[in-house]
């Protein structure tokens, strides 16, 4: 369930088009008028808000924003008003070309997530917007970015496949694939075709099926045996996997952790959580946050952050500022 609270009665895209322009009128920006706007507005209407500015003022309203905002404000603002597929879209495509400046597994945290945490029909969305945006296709970008060969494997089956969305389970092939999952990892041979068949095809909830055979077979949650079976790029990749097929909430809320944790705040980490899981399942991950951590996840962002970036996140968790 998500947090964001849409008004009963909801203006017109002409109203809400025609406050935003005010909004940016005189001397300085009523960031106020921005955050309760576009803060209170789902993702079908916010795309006709940027259709309707754009028709009435002749302008992008994304280009206005960014000239009228700044900061961690402007930042979190525009992700929020992208196209979902759109913005995941430039944000994998970002994640890759940060490989060539040879950072860590965490650039394909929000590749996994796509792919792992979302519907089927939003990572065809988003290889489709892909396409569109940067000409080549997804699995092209993986294969010219990613030079571990076992890692490339994994990472291609994954964009490439479209998962059953319902939620089928055939019991007795869950314990079979179990079984195979287990001899891959007890073997270390993390890219086994049988590894990256199963975990890249089976829908969700057989995928979850599968997770519970294996600790009630082998006594350990699958992720952590991946885990002890080293600390490369596969084993981190193939964790986030399993976490985010298993417990996508649990896996936001330790995004969200980490970003927050030690000295200052990784923003746009933060925003990007909280920007993509605002309309899908933030009650769910505000609760995993506090058995997580025994304290709340609204007191945490609002602790950690200040100003206009912190109003507007606070309204997509459903604050009243």
């Amino acid at each position: 369930m998500g947090s964001v609270r849409i008004p009963e009665v909801v203006p017109s895209p002409i109203q809400d088009s025609e406050r935003l322009n005010k909004a940016f009128q005189g001397w300085g920006t009523d960031e106020k008028a921005v955050v309760w706007v576009l803060g209170h507005r789902n993702a079908e209407q916010r795309k006709k808000i940027r259709e309707t500015y754009q028709q009435i003022y002749k302008e992008s309203l994304l280009d206005r924003l960014k000239s009228e905002l700044s900061g961690d404000f402007e930042y979190a603002v525009i992700q929020w008003m992208l196209d979902p597929a759109e913005r995941d879209a430039k944000l994998i495509r970002k994640s890759l070309e940060g490989l060539k400046k040879k950072k860590s597994a965490k650039e394909f945290e929000v590749l996994v997530e796509t792919t792992c945490a979302y519907s089927p029909h939003h990572l065809m969305a988003v290889r489709q917007c892909y396409c569109s945006l940067f000409h080549c296709s997804l699995e092209e970008d993986i294969f010219s970015n990613v030079s571990l060969p076992s890692l490339k494997k994994l990472l291609v089956s994954l964009v490439s496949s479209y998962r059953y969305d319902g939620e089928l389970v055939d019991e007795s092939m869950a314990k079979v694939e179990a079984s195979l999952l287990r001899d891959a990892i007890e073997n270390k041979q993390l890219d086994h075709d049988n590894m990256i068949l199963v975990l890249s095809t089976r829908n969700v909830s057989h995928l979850k099926a599968i997770f519970q055979c294996y600790f009630q077979n082998y006594g350990n949650p699958i992720d952590q045996d991946i885990k002890n079976c080293g600390t490369s790029d596969l084993e981190v990749t193939l964790e986030l996997v399993v976490q985010c097929i298993q417990a996508p909430e649990k896996h936001f809320a330790e995004v969200m952790h980490a970003s927050m944790a030690g000295f200052g705040t990784d923003e746009e980490s933060l925003s990007r959580a909280i920007v993509s899981r605002a309309e899908i399942d933030m009650m769910k991950v505000r609760g995993e946050y506090f058995n997580m951590y025994n304290t709340s996840l609204d007191n945490a962002v609002a602790d950690d952050t200040s100003g206009d970036y912190k109003d507007f996140l606070m309204t997509l968790f459903g604050a009243r500022i």
